[in-house]
């Protein structure tokens, strides 16, 4: 029997085992292709075409040496999309295709099931195909460098969206005024109403009401997350240009929900292929070779988070506190240490918890709600802050709150500083400012540099962004020479200073 023979049918047994445990997926295809060609995939994000751009290539030349010097090497890819597509790799073990193939599966429940990938594109095989097709044509009409350039700009910006957006419904300009928006009509019998306040004119005195309070509103009215709909909508950008930032604003939404759920993605992937291998497909002979892959795929290092071994030691931990019914006031209120030691009230919960649990969180509410401090004494999950002198992470706190908070603080908008959009028109000379919401987070000034010269690049005016630095209030302003920071409590003052000055004179 060929390889591909034999792995169709582990393909169609384990698919067999994962449908009678309850997983529900879109039919998965699944290709089988050298290292080289997975890592042109990988390389590519996953997809067998992209956009051209030269960090693709970089990292197609970073997988490929990491992968002939034993560095690294890649297991599994599988593609959010409807059908989804898995890779695998030719010249892993039987054993190896096997985990694989039921870690697969358990990303495509998850991936179908979880509410955070609801809004997702499911078609974006053939899109990423298309955007390819479309900046290959800008290419050909504007010229490569011009364009790879402009995408540059675009990248350092990819992560100023909103992640909450898809669920949100904006109001829109109509919506922001009464059905009459400010016009007047005339009391009228129903079937007078058409004669007496005729459409066309209402709609007309809308339309000037609704002039006149956008001139009269904020710009934008309110502070917003997403820079790149703001900088599409607002930008003097060229239609290309438009059509590029679009293109790479669609793509950084449909990668959000997995970087939202990376923790449980991995965790119940790795909780199923851990079940189907046990308990259904394992055999004797295969033992070893699955508990060093399995542990190798597990194994975590002080000061770290694994999200393989987070996410299935907390499903773990779930499923039997809601088999034991370890959960509600009852086990709350009990203060009794070795009545909670042997607390089982054989509820047989678990299994049920779990699905419910992979369908409605993500990695931020899925730690505050489930992770307990006897779970974080179990995993061994502390503190650790690296000591110059020893040149190592050491465990600075084994404070379970602590412990929680950190990783809470590390998940929460990907570790990234929160950035809006404040005003368009700063100091009523076209100027561009953001706000940067304070939670404790400095901006590393490298990427802030880096942030404030792409967005003159798409703005091409000064552009500027409030924070901290050092405990104090500061403009950082980018004029397309010099990198400027200035304090704003002194920049207030010096102006108060000049009005006063103009006065007296």
């Amino acid at each position: 029997m060929s390889i591909e023979s034999e792995i169709r049918r582990i393909q169609v047994e384990v698919e067999g085992y994962a449908r009678a445990y309850g997983l529900d997926f879109f039919e998965t295809i699944f290709e089988i292709l050298e290292f080289d060609e997975l890592n042109e995939v990988a390389a590519y994000g996953g997809f067998p075409t992209r956009y051209p751009h030269w960090r693709f290539g970089m990292e197609y030349n970073q997988l490929t040496k990491g992968y002939a010097y034993g560095l690294q090497k890649i297991y599994e890819m599988v593609i959010n999309n409807d059908p989804c597509y898995a890779y695998l790799l030719k010249c892993n073990h039987l054993v190896d295709q096997k985990i694989v193939i039921a870690h697969v599966y358990g990303h495509c429940d998850f991936f179908k099931n979880n509410a955070w990938f609801s809004k997702t594109d499911r078609k974006m095989m053939d899109n990423m195909a298309n955007h390819g097709t479309r900046i290959r044509k800008f290419c050909e009409q504007v010229g490569q460098e011009t364009v790879e350039d402009f995408i540059d700009y675009c990248l350092t910006l990819d992560n100023l969206i909103d992640p909450h957006a898809p669920f949100i419904r904006r109001a829109t300009a109509e919506d922001r005024f009464s059905p009459q928006g400010g016009v007047t009509k005339l009391k009228a019998k129903r079937y007078m109403e058409r004669y007496i306040n005729p459409a066309d004119k209402i709609r007309e005195e809308r339309q000037r009401h609704m002039q006149a309070a956008a001139r009269k509103s904020k710009f934008p009215s309110e502070s917003q997350r997403d820079v790149l709909q703001f900088l599409l909508n607002c930008a003097p950008l060229q239609r290309w240009q438009q059509e590029v930032l679009s293109i790479i604003r669609e793509e950084a939404y449909y990668f959000t929900p997995q970087a939202q759920t990376k923790i449980m993605n991995e965790g119940w992937a790795s909780y199923w292929h851990s079940t189907i291998m046990t308990q259904q497909i394992l055999r004797d002979s295969e033992v070893v070779d699955y508990a060093d892959h399995h542990s190798g795929t597990l194994g975590t290092r002080p000061g770290q988070i694994n999200p393989y071994k987070i996410g299935i030691e907390l499903f773990r931990d779930i499923e039997d506190r809601w088999n034991k019914g370890r959960f509600g006031k009852e086990w709350e209120d009990c203060d009794d240490l070795y009545e909670k030691q042997t607390w089982d009230k054989h509820l047989g919960l678990g299994r049920e918890k779990i699905f419910e649990v992979r369908q409605v969180y993500n990695d931020v509410t899925f730690i505050d709600t489930f992770m307990t401090p006897e779970f974080m004494e179990t995993q061994k999950l502390f503190v650790y802050k690296y000591n110059p002198r020893t040149g190592q992470n050491e465990i600075a706190s084994r404070d379970t709150e602590q412990v929680k908070q950190s990783i809470l603080f590390s998940l929460t908008n990907f570790g990234q500083p929160y950035i809006y959009v404040y005003d368009g028109n700063f100091q009523n000379r076209g100027e561009l400012l953001l706000e940067h919401r304070w939670t404790g987070l400095e901006l590393q000034m490298n990427h802030a540099a880096d942030t404030l010269k792409s967005l003159l690049a798409l703005w091409q005016r000064p552009v500027h962004i409030a924070t901290y630095l050092g405990g104090k209030r500061v403009l950082l302003s980018y004029n397309g020479k010099e990198l400027k920071t200035t304090e704003i409590d002194a920049e207030r003052k010096e102006k108060k200073e000049e009005e006063k000055a103009e006065q007296k004179s």
